[in-house]
This record gives structure tokens, C-alpha cells and sequence, in this order.
């Protein structure tokens, strides 16, 4: 039987113990439950993750939730009796020329629309303000632009590839002026 404050009482099978389960009344009761839980999930998130918030998202209708943040440069210290890291081979050869970096989280595009070209490959020439690329993050396309004029030298990230803010996408060297 259910009240008008959203409760059903249950009595057992002897009719001795009842018990009382919350029941939603309305949508919005039911959006105000979800909202509560989305609030509780993200204040876990922002205790729990390692480094600076720069921005948080909740949205209750679709359930969406974006949490993003940076990681301090300083890695965590080592704890004791773990091995030391090793050094990087001394074979490679350290990267040259400038990186142009994803400006936030997503996802890289290297065209603008699937089976398009892409906007640079390597060995093309740039100029300052080109885009080089697109990063996708709430359904929003962010160009990514090039700092400096100069030969596109390197390209770090593969098309639609999960990226990090500050992740290397592709490498310019300058042009000598």
C-alpha cells in the first residue's frame, strides 16, 4: 500500500513486522536522488585524485560527469626500499624541435572530418596560427593551433586518440630566423 509520502509498508507473513521502503514519488524526486548521488561520486573524486582540480562537470539528465585535473610535476616520492626508476636508454636521441601540446583533455583529430586529410603531415611546412589539428571535449571541436613558423617534424599522437592537457601532438622544428 502505498501513502502519499512515497512509502509502502510490507507486513511480514505473520503480520508482525512491517517493513517501510522509500519509494520515489515524482521525476523529480528521482532526478533530486540522482543528483545527490552525482554530488557524493564527484566530492569522492575530488578527495581521491592526485593533483590540482581545474574543472568539474555534473550534469543529471544523460548522467554525464567530467572531472579534470593536473598532475603536479613533482612526481610522488619513491617509497622506501622501492627500486629507483631507470634511466632511459643512452641510444636515444633526445627530441628535437619544438612540441606543440594539447591545450585540454580529449580527443585528437588530425582532420577535419573522417577521410578528409589530414591538416599537416610530416615534412609540411607551417606557419604561425595554422591549425594543426582539433581536440574534441564535450561535443565542442577546439583547434589546436601552431606557435611557430617552421617543418612539421614529428607527429606524437594517432587520429581520434585519447589525449592529456600538455600532451605532446607533434613536433615543429623552427624555421632559422
Amino acid at each position: 500500500m502505498t501513502d502519499r509520502t512515497g512509502t509502502a509498508d510490507r507486513a511480514g507473513a505473520n503480520g508482525a513486522a512491517a517493513t517501510r521502503i522509500l519509494l520515489p514519488d515524482t521525476a523529480q524526486d528521482r532526478d533530486e536522488q540522482r543528483l545527490r548521488l552525482l554530488r557524493e561520486e564527484i566530492g569522492k573524486l575530488v578527495r581521491d585524485l592526485p593533483g590540482t582540480l581545474t574543472a568539474v562537470t555534473g550534469r543529471v539528465g544523460e548522467a554525464q560527469l567530467e572531472v579534470v585535473w593536473t598532475t603536479d610535476a613533482a612526481a610522488p616520492p619513491a617509497a622506501p626500499g622501492a627500486p629507483a626508476e631507470p634511466a632511459p636508454p643512452a641510444e636515444q636521441e633526445p627530441a628535437t624541435g619544438r612540441a606543440v601540446t594539447a591545450p585540454l583533455v580529449g580527443t585528437f583529430y588530425r582532420a577535419p572530418e573522417p577521410g578528409a586529410r589530414p591538416f599537416v603531415e610530416v615534412g609540411d611546412r607551417v606557419v604561425a596560427g595554422q591549425t594543426i589539428g582539433i581536440v574534441e571535449a564535450m561535443k565542442l571541436m577546439n583547434h589546436v593551433a601552431s606557435e611557430w613558423d617552421g617543418v612539421v617534424a614529428e607527429v606524437l599522437a594517432e587520429d581520434a586518440m585519447a589525449v592529456e592537457y600538455g600532451q605532446t601532438l607533434l613536433r615543429i622544428e623552427p624555421d632559422e630566423t
